[in-house]
């Protein structure tokens, strides 16, 4: 069973709403821009008729199994390492910003085959031209 929270916060200029959903091994994330601050009947109408056109992240994984407690000065350590590794921020934080990053990669390589084909359309329209005059026209 799917268990969904929402969090409405100020992020300046807008109002966000972001939606967690969990079902006990997943954790998926999407986020949503208001204009003005809304109020619950607004959020509450917004589920309602918009919940099922968000885009929610792929699924994360949460991990299993509890470390036993050991050295104090080890656990730090690791602590700092899982820190700088992957950076501060809830985990809803961290899930939109991996959708984030994924969509603009894949921005990043439509782009890349976009300028390639219009490189080959002028490639091909100097050749055209080259011909042209060759035989002159």
């Amino acid at each position: 069973m799917d268990n969904i929270a929402c969090t409405v916060f100020f992020e300046d200029p807008f109002w966000v709403g972001v939606w967690e959903r969990t079902d006990g091994h997943s954790f998926c994330v999407a986020k949503a821009t208001f204009g003005a601050q809304p109020r619950d009947a607004e959020v509450w109408a917004f589920v309602l008729e918009r919940y099922d056109t968000l885009t929610f992240s792929k699924p994360e994984f949460g991990e299993t199994a509890l470390r036993a407690v050991g050295n104090p000065k080890r656990m730090q350590r690791e602590a700092a390492r899982a820190v700088s590794t992957t950076g501060i921020g809830t985990k809803a934080q961290q899930a939109l910003k991996a959708q984030y990053e994924a969509g603009k990669q894949a921005n990043k390589e439509l782009s890349r085959e976009e300028k390639r084909a219009q490189d080959e359309r002028k490639f091909l329209l100097r050749q055209e031209k080259k011909k042209a005059k060759h035989r002159g026209h």
